[in-house]
């Protein structure tokens, strides 16, 4: 079927570009880690940044051009951002605006594939599309923070910033044979504004409670960005190998996540099941804080790992669900903005809280925030859920999310 042809390339591609994410990320936060832990929490804020401020430009773009170009053109600015990065390691300053750069064309790739696959797997089987998307992501990023840190650890810091351009460039060339297309249909005058992706967020009850508390418990854990390469050579007194093994822990664990939500069959379930993945993200990030060795760092890195990967597949199964498909590029703008905005505001919080404390106090401070944030997650997604049972005005195409075969 040429939809599991089209499926096969996406995933492909998108298996070998977080390859190159993972390496040259993990390259720039431990080169950025001797310097300034301010340097670090810059990387990732400038990576983050274009997704929160240009969500409503880029969910219009997404609503009003051809998808699969679009993708196309958005990751042949990553791969050019990132590859120009390698001479200029020297100058800080100048690695930190390619990143933004390289953000920008993100802030356009995630609801452009996120709309894309529906069209590529079927309506019926979307949900399974994601999973498989998701799978072949954690391969790469396994495969990145593994082999990738042994490959940086040869060739040098500039060498894996030039993989990683190359592996964007592979991706936009795959995207090429792939025919399935999401081809915006209407008038640009008919269609809603660019913020009507946060609007329609706003006004769906079960949306609301999830992505925002989504949002929460994200924003809560996602200090562990930060505090990784410190936590890793401080606490359990390692190199950018042991980096390496503790991320391909977590990546490890989103690859199971991944296949466990594809076996969700109805939006309480996965709206359920995000809820809850907060609560064991927090779990996650608490075990190394109060057993700071190198095996429970792993368990707790697994564990997060698994609980990433459901809520990567439930967030867009969901969002899929209570969208129309005309305005699901702005919608699944709007949620990267919101969730991304957290990750944003924990990434900044986290190079602040590293000045004043020690990496495992910030730890707890994550794992203790995600926990709670979490629990009021799971509270009002339950709220919302008994609300709209009450009100029996469910549409179709909210009711259920189709069982992977």
């Amino acid at each position: 079927m040429r939809g599991n042809r089209d499926l096969s390339l996406v995933a492909a591609g998108a298996a070998v570009s977080e390859f190159g994410n993972s390496l040259s990320l993990l390259v720039l936060l431990f080169w950025a880690t001797p310097i300034s832990s301010l340097l670090v929490a810059a990387i990732l804020v400038a990576e983050l940044l274009p997704v929160v401020l240009g969500a409503p430009f880029a969910g219009v773009l997404v609503d009003r051009l051809p998808n699969r170009g679009l993708l196309i053109v958005a990751l042949l600015c990553q791969g050019v951002a990132i590859a120009a990065a390698a001479p200029l390691m020297g100058l800080p300053g100048f690695v930190v605006a390619l990143v933004f750069l390289s953000g920008c064309g993100r802030a356009i790739a995630m609801p452009a594939t996120a709309a894309l696959v529906p069209h590529i797997a079927g309506e019926e089987e979307a949900t399974r599309g994601y999973a498989w998307l998701g799978t072949a992501r954690s391969v790469g990023n396994i495969a990145g923070v593994t082999g990738g840190a042994l490959l940086a650890g040869i060739f040098g810091h500039p060498a894996a910033l030039l993989v990683d351009g190359a592996t964007f460039l592979v991706y936009a060339a795959l995207l090429a044979f792939v025919r399935s297309e999401r081809r915006p249909s209407g008038e640009h005058e008919k269609r809603p504004s660019a913020l009507a992706g946060i609007s329609h967020v706003r006004r769906d009850p079960v949306l609301f409670a999830a992505i925002v508390g989504l949002a929460f418990f994200v924003g809560a854990v996602v200090v562990i960005n930060v505090v990784d390469p410190a936590f890793v050579r401080f606490v359990l007194h390692g190199d950018e190998f042991l980096l390496g093994a503790m991320q391909a822990c977590w990546m490890v664990g989103i690859l199971l996540g991944n296949r466990l939500a594809a076996r969700l069959e109805t939006v309480p379930q996965a709206a359920y099941a995000l809820a809850i993945t907060g609560i064991t993200t927090g779990v996650a990030v608490l075990i190394p804080a109060m057993f700071p060795y190198v095996v429970t760092a792993g368990i707790g890195w697994l564990i997060g790992g698994v609980s990433n990967g459901v809520d990567n597949v439930t967030v867009n199964a969901i969002v899929r669900l209570r969208t129309p498909d005309e305005m699901r590029g702005r919608a699944f703008a709007a949620v990267s903005s919101m969730v991304i905005g957290a990750n944003l505001v924990g990434t900044a919080t986290a190079g602040l809280l590293l000045l004043v404390m020690g990496p495992r106090a910030v730890f707890a401070l994550g794992g203790a925030g995600a926990v709670l944030s979490g629990v009021a997650c799971l509270v009002f997604v339950h709220r919302a859920l008994r609300r709209q049972a009450a009100s029996g005005s469910v549409e179709r195409y909210q009711d259920t999310v189709s069982p992977s075969p």
